[in-house]
């Protein structure tokens, strides 16, 4: 029975100065620290010395800022690097505007009936589908590099997600609370088919101080 481990890379920071919640829009790219995150990323996973690389796959979600960061992995590598539509940032009602009360899209009434509902979300896509599209590509990717590793890059809420369903822990959460930092690695063990154990690190954790983070981004 093989070991196969698929990582979940969440994508580096992104230039965002109105901290807008950009969601699936086109056009948000990688800040200067982000893509300094990104070359964290492809030292994390590329070969070592004498040691031939473990890592045999690697597929981005479509969005800009996801390809930004896998390109070095996959370029360290030596891998092509291919997209997965599955691994996109989740669906968001409050895409395109600023989150908050005092000076975002909470300030106005008609918004407040897409809170009713935080198990859902009633916000955006459900998480149960999330988990299920996020899954999908896992099982793909746990195929194509069996007995070996592979690094799919994706955004903070569909791994968080998926990560909470792994260990049968429940959807509701205070997203501040989330453990997917940027150019975090969320890594799912697998022993043939069945899923063993998740581990997280964060290779670019000395970049993190005084990033500018979205919830949900």
């Amino acid at each position: 029975m093989s070991s196969t481990t698929v990582h979940l890379v969440r994508h580096g920071e992104v230039h965002n100065p109105e901290g807008i919640l950009y969601g699936r829009l086109p056009g948000y790219r990688l800040s200067e620290r982000g893509e300094a995150m990104a070359r964290r990323l492809a030292e994390h996973f590329g070969p070592a010395d004498d040691v031939p690389p473990s890592v045999t796959l690697v597929v981005a979600s479509p969005l800009e800022r996801a390809q930004q960061t896998a390109a070095p992995i996959a370029e360290a590598l030596g891998l092509e690097l291919g997209t997965d539509e599955r691994l996109i940032e989740a669906a968001n009602y409050f895409q395109g505007m600023t989150f908050g009360v005092g000076d975002g899209s909470l300030r106005y009434p008609r918004h407040w009936l897409r809170l009713w509902n935080p198990w859902r979300p009633s916000w955006g896509e459900p998480y149960r589908e999330q988990v299920a599209r996020m899954m999908g590509a896992v099982h793909t990717a746990r195929e194509k590099a069996a007995g070996h590793e592979a690094v799919l890059v994706s955004h903070q809420l569909p791994i968080w997600v998926t990560r909470l369903a792994a260990e049968k822990r429940p959807f509701i959460h205070d997203p501040r609370r989330r453990q997917c930092s940027l150019a975090s690695v969320t890594s799912l063990h697998f022993e043939g088919e069945t899923l063993a154990r998740v581990s997280y690190a964060e290779p670019a954790r000395d970049l993190l101080p005084g990033a500018r983070q979205v919830p949900g981004a």
